[in-house]
């Protein structure tokens, strides 16, 4: 039989580069790079070649799953699985009220478009606005200060490190984490240019650092000192960019005594790097004709996490490198992937709903996940009681882990729909299967590029798995067994299948706003109204890309000279129907704007169109820098722990089946090679690493490239293969809820106090 090639995208990551795949027999072969995608142009790394050990693996659910009283499950039918947990959502519900719910994941593991789905509508069905998922765990303090700064946290920025003279990667690894666009020949061609500078900060020599001209091995969780110490060279040296400031800030006068009052060589010191390298860097920067900073978890997951956030964006915005090529911008995007929840601002007359336990306000719409095992088991009669989890695995890839056992042990209803029998899955009371990423139609939605974006939607390459269905059937048909909206809408179904084309579906939409202005309840289920009847209408099966068609519109409407200049020209009524049509016909995907760097300027949100630079909770943290005490040495935990380093072979969960990894089979430990001498640890041994939280056996790799005091280990690892057997590090059990920032609750996942010891046979360690 010969191969058939498809075209889709590679759901590792939050690039989604465009892939090719053969597909021979119900399998996945060869794969790609796709030459003919926008973005990536044919860029590919070598994870996504072993997407195959993803589609196909024995952990892969086929059907619903009830659990028993003995913790066995048994196969039921989809109408029995749905119409139980309808009625038990509705009982929970009705008896304790919205507050008793909350929904986990959503869109993660790279459901984009099964997003638009599941957490929004469910958690409107059931009164609630408490939404977890990894966005709370990992990048709440950037949204909160974009708010700030820019007037919406749906302002997020992106860098453009492809035209910079000078970049500037802060706590992240791209040649392995990428995030950046084609990052590795990005790279490449960063080092191969005599006129261009690469720094890297960071407590780890990376394969990223080993390519810079400069890297400032810092001591770990120093990052807002070396930060402060920066911009006040900046401003002793006279590099701000003061006209940039006056025309474009507003603010800068309460931070300048602040960046003026700090004693950077005393930073710089505590830090722990060369003083001459941190001033040069610091003018390099600011002099450079055009520069940028790239950051990830490395200052989002340690000390001082939303003050790493505020001078992280401070060093491109004092030195005017916003708003132009070779800067941070601003850019749009096609899905709603962020919200904008300020604490500050009353909605209806009433505050910004809060936590019951922690009274912890959502973020740009989510909670982080630190706290949830908290509103279970210490919230009294207030308490969450039942939790929908939703491409997420919390009991393993949040911190915690052994609280989260406790707290999802104690849930009147945990329901989990996935792809596989992950943990999470196997501690829950029904268990629904859901399609593959190549089983269904789906959407790159971290589409975060600027000036010209792009969208791609995805077809399917291969039927189901046994019965699983895709999200947007799931939680349509939940909606309809809870008696929210009707199973059938005939005459809508009937407009949107018969409506001339010439219409460009006007005549459809003006249909559905009548019926949604007769039935306001059914507004919030917009979504599954569209998919139930637009969607059998669209081609190929394309029903899940429905909601698109409304997106499309609201994107036109705000973008629309930006949507022109990427092709859909011609009257303003008619380029939503043209780019939805442009959407559902393109393969590889295809650009949707091209906006010029003078139109930032009119992405902010703030009413003087500036940017407001002081933000008083920053102001005062960055002031209390100076009054807080140096570490003492922790004799019990004496090493530091960098939890869920990216590598050559770790992904996120949605690759079991260990047989994919080509190298590093264990996840193994980072360690210096003096402190392993000094712990009689040898390479490829075993040790006992231990937090105040947990203990875990690691296995060992003796590697320069750490500090001395600190060491390493993946995420990505510590699943329990169907045999029972864990593979590699579950670096969650090390890691508390507690052990977090105070502000957004976000853990210290780059900063958990550990000890060591050695392990001296295979058979101790068991």
């Amino acid at each position: 039989m010969t191969a058939s090639l498809h075209k889709t995208a590679c759901p590792l990551c939050s690039r989604n580069c465009g892939i090719t795949v053969e597909v021979e027999q119900g399998k996945l072969g060869k794969i790609r790079g796709d030459d003919a995608h926008p973005n990536t142009r044919g860029y590919m790394c070598q994870k996504a070649a072993r997407l195959a050990y993803y589609q196909e693996h024995r952990e892969r659910l086929r059907e619903p799953l009830k659990r028993r009283e003995d913790g066995s499950f048994e196969a039921i039918s989809w109408e029995q699985a749905l119409s139980e947990i309808a009625a038990k959502l509705s009982k929970i519900r009705d008896q304790h009220g919205g507050d008793a719910f909350a929904f986990v994941g959503g869109g993660g593991q790279g459901n984009h478009l099964g997003a638009v789905y599941s957490a929004s509508q469910l958690c409107k069905a059931m009164g609630s606005r408490y939404i977890y998922n990894s966005l709370g765990q990992e990048k709440t303090p950037d949204f909160w200060l974009n708010g700030r700064l820019f007037g919406d946290q749906r302002c997020h920025t992106t860098e453009d490190v492809e035209h910079a003279d000078f970049v500037l990667f802060i706590g992240c690894n791209p040649f392995q984490s990428h995030g950046i666009a084609n990052a590795r020949d990005t790279l490449r061609a960063l080092r191969k240019s005599a006129d261009r500078t690469m720094v890297v900060i960071d407590p780890r020599r990376t394969e990223t650092a080993e390519q810079a001209d400069v890297h400032l091995q810092l001591r770990p969780g120093t990052d807002a000192f070396l930060m402060a110490a920066m911009l006040a060279i900046m401003l002793r040296d006279g590099l701000l960019d003061r006209e940039f400031i006056a025309l474009h800030c507003t603010g800068f006068e309460q931070i300048e005594p602040l960046l003026a009052a700090v004693p950077i060589e005393d930073y710089v010191r505590r830090a722990d790097v060369p003083l001459a390298e941190v001033e040069a860097v610091a003018q390099g920067f600011a002099r450079a004709k055009s520069a940028c900073v790239r950051i990830d978890l490395g200052i989002q997951h340690t000390l001082h996490t939303t003050l790493n956030g505020y001078l992280e964006k401070l060093l491109y915005l004092l030195t005017g490198n916003f708003g132009k090529r070779g800067g941070n911008n601003l850019h749009t995007f096609l899905l709603p992937i962020l919200g904008h929840t300020d604490e500050r601002v009353q909605k209806r007359g009433r505050p910004l709903k809060r936590t019951q336990y922690h009274q912890m306000f959502p973020i740009a719409g989510v909670l982080p996940p630190n706290i949830l095992p908290d509103e279970i088991l210490k919230a009294g009669e207030k308490r969450v009681r039942a939790v929908f989890v939703d491409s997420s695995n919390p009991l393993l890839t949040y911190a915690d882990t052994d609280a989260y056992r406790r707290a999802f042990a104690a849930l009147e209803l945990l329901v989990t729909v996935d792809v596989a029998m992950t943990e999470t899955a196997r501690a829950s009371h029904y268990v629904l299967p859901a399609a593959s990423q190549f089983e269904k139609w789906e959407a790159a939605g971290f589409t975060f590029e600027f000036p010209d974006n792009f969208f791609h939607l995805r077809a399917p390459l291969l039927p189901a798995t046994g019965d699983a269905l895709p999200e947007a059937e799931i939680y349509t048909r939940l909606l309809e067994a809870m008696g929210l909206i009707p199973k059938s809408m005939p005459w809508l179904r009937r407009i949107a299948r018969f409506e001339p084309g010439f219409t460009n579906h006007l005549v459809y939409l003006g249909a559905l706003g009548v019926v949604l202005s007769r039935h306001r309840s059914w507004r919030d289920f917009a979504a599954s109204i569209l998919y139930r009847t637009l969607g059998p209408s669209l081609r190929n099966g394309a029903a899940a890309a429905a909601p698109l068609l409304p997106l499309a519109k609201m994107f036109v409407d705000r973008y629309g000279e930006a949507v022109a200049r990427a092709g859909f020209d011609g009257p303003v009524w008619t380029r939503a129907a043209k780019l939805f049509a442009g959407i559902l016909s393109s393969d590889s995907g295809l650009m949707i704007s091209r906006h010029t760097h003078e139109e930032v300027w009119s992405l902010l949100a703030t009413a003087d169109r500036k940017v407001h630079l002081a933000i008083p909770e920053m102001l005062g943290d960055l002031a209390a820098l100076q009054r807080e005490s140096e570490p003492t040495p922790d004799e019990a935990y004496p090493f530091v722990l960098m939890a869920g380093e990216r590598r050559s072979y770790n992904a996120n969960q949605i690759l079991r089946d260990p047989a994919w990894r080509k190298v590093d089979p264990d996840g193994a430990l980072r360690i210096h090679p003096d402190d392993a001498a000094a712990l009689s640890l040898h390479d490829g041994g075993l040790a006992q690493c231990e937090s105040r939280r947990g203990r875990i056996v690691v296995s060992v790799s003796i590697d320069a490239s750490v500090r001395r005091g600190v060491v390493s280990l993946p995420h990505g690892y510590g699943m329990e293969i169907e045999t029972g057997q864990q593979i590699g590090p579950a670096i969650n059990r090390l890691t508390a809820s507690d052990d977090c920032d105070p502000f957004t609750k976000t853990p210290y996942h780059k900063h958990v106090r550990v000890a060591l010891c050695a392990i001296q046979s295979d058979a101790s360690a068991a």
